[in-house]
């Protein structure tokens, strides 16, 4: 089982010393991973189905992930996830490509079709065809990564007798992730990602997903042991981190990595005892 830690961009983090000591400290501690959330914009005032407050501070994910980038030397960096139908593509494979140079490596792209509608109305994008969009954006971007003469012709994006460089340290790309809990995730997960991402999910609706993704991996002719998958627990009301027996749990159910979040821990001092605490109670304990 791996862990990795959620929020690197937001709340106590948004604060670049506290983010730093956090970082460098989730890394001596064993943690795989750190990741970013991401919401260029949020409804005021908050409205279902938006997940946080409007004042909740969050970092670009790009520009944090290079931060952090210059503060570590071998823990992951993810996005957790790029609002993908939301950006331009060519830009974002610059700014990704940039990330994983900066870091050597280490980037995994995340990525989601979003769900605030009020979030696609501010920036001037359809929200409707948005799966479609994150589908043609995603190719397009891997066009300009992959391609030795980049070229690429869509509904929506098409560009030729360009070049882009410096391109992702790692090659073919870095390794991408999608988000989402619907047949339609699984089956994009399935198709062109590496790994899966699934939020705010307790075991039982864990379960149920990762049927769902071995559903849509049986139906495409993928081996569901191909696919890593990612979870972050239910934030525990009563304790730091969820207990070990739990993480045994997710393990059991075909989870492999552990991506901890504890809404909570809302300055330095409660991010830091979160990373000690998983340390001491998780890392390298816990088994399928």
């Amino acid at each position: 089982m791996k862990f990795g830690l959620f929020a690197a961009n937001m709340g106590a983090c948004a604060d670049p010393v506290v983010a730093a000591k956090v970082a460098v400290a989730a890394e001596a501690a064993g943690f795989d991973s750190l990741w970013t959330g991401e919401h260029v914009v949020l409804p005021d005032p908050q409205v279902p189905p938006s997940p946080a407050r409007p004042d909740t501070p969050l970092l670009d994910p790009a520009v944090a992930l290079a931060f952090l980038a210059a503060h570590t030397r071998t823990i992951r960096l993810g996005t957790g996830i790029i609002i993908l139908p939301q950006r331009n593509p060519l830009v974002l494979a610059k700014e990704l490509a940039s990330v994983d140079v900066l870091s050597r490596g280490r980037l995994i792209f995340g990525i989601g079709v979003g769900y605030l509608k009020p979030e696609f109305d501010a920036l001037g994008i359809p929200f409707e065809g948005k799966g479609a969009r994150t589908e043609e954006y995603l190719a397009a971007m891997l066009a300009l990564w992959t391609m030795d003469k980049p070229a690429f012709a869509g509904r929506l994006v098409s560009f030729a007798g360009i070049q882009a460089m410096p391109r992702p340290v790692q090659r073919p790309h870095p390794e991408i992730v999608f988000g989402g809990h619907t047949p339609a995730a699984f089956r994009r997960a399935a198709r062109l990602a590496q790994g899966w991402y699934g939020f705010a999910l307790d075991l039982e609706r864990t379960g149920a997903c990762i049927e769902g993704l071995k559903t849509a991996c049986a139906t495409l002719g993928r081996s569901f042991g191909d696919l890593e998958v990612s979870v972050t627990p239910v934030p525990e009301r009563e304790r730091a981190v969820l207990d070990r027996d739990s993480a045994e749990r997710f393990a059991a159910l075909g989870v492999r990595r552990l991506i901890l979040y504890q809404p909570r821990a809302r300055d330095e001092a409660a991010m830091l005892r979160l990373v000690e605490q998983v340390e001491r109670e998780l890392i390298g304990k816990v088994s399928a």
